[in-house]
């Protein structure tokens, strides 16, 4: 009996028995917004301020960044918060992530992001240059021009070079090519040789650059 009543406590009919059925509606209607305000604004608090993180994604050493490499702003920590409740209550995230491609639930494919480890081995703080990226960055400096490239450029790509020993190999490609492509237009380079790799011609890229700039120490 005790059970019974509090579970009619808890249910609509005590409220519709004080305030009435539109009222209760209303109230119920505010209470879920509520919810839900809270429920995301967690997400995009911390993911916003604490570069992609919060304090569960910190505790198992994983990170949001969009998908230039870049880290992750307000407008794409609000998307994916957004789109969380779809992605977990009617579980197209799962569906995403298990037939997809690309490893990422709806809100990644519409923010623009993807998730990577956060703790990287210690190998990956230095960026390693193959001696193939090495060779063609000389043919590099010929064949094309880098004072389009900006300092923030640069940087995104040294970020992805440090980070990518810690991606998953889909994502990692995914990105790399991203990347290449970018870089390609902003050099102005037709077309990439065929036995070049994206990933390797970012290595080459970031390479040159330092040549170029004076930088190079390794």
């Amino acid at each position: 009996m005790l059970i019974r009543g509090f579970r009619w406590l808890l249910g609509t009919d005590f409220w519709i028995s004080i305030f009435g059925t539109q009222t209760t509606l209303w109230l119920l209607a505010i209470a879920f917004f509520i919810l839900f305000v809270i429920y995301s604004g967690y997400f995009v608090f911390f993911e916003a301020l604490w570069q992609g993180q919060t304090p569960g994604k910190r505790v198992a050493k994983i990170r949001l960044i969009r998908d230039d490499g870049k880290p992750i702003g307000l407008p794409q920590a609000t998307l994916r918060a957004l789109l969380r409740p779809v992605d977990e209550l009617l579980f197209i995230g799962v569906f995403l992530i298990m037939l997809g491609n690309k490893e990422k639930r709806l809100g990644d494919l519409v923010a623009g992001t993807i998730v990577i480890q956060n703790q990287l081995p210690i190998a990956s703080t230095t960026i390693v240059v193959s001696e193939q990226a090495k060779a063609f960055s000389s043919e590099l400096l010929e064949i094309a021009d880098l004072s389009p490239m900006l300092p923030d450029d640069f940087a995104v790509i040294s970020e992805y070079l440090r980070r990518r020993v810690a991606m998953l190999p889909k994502a990692k490609n995914d990105l790399s090519l991203k990347l290449a492509n970018q870089v390609k237009e902003i050099i102005h380079l037709e077309n990439i040789p065929k036995n070049i790799s994206s990933d390797l011609f970012l290595e080459a890229i970031y390479f040159a650059y330092q040549q170029k700039n004076g930088e190079w120490r390794g």
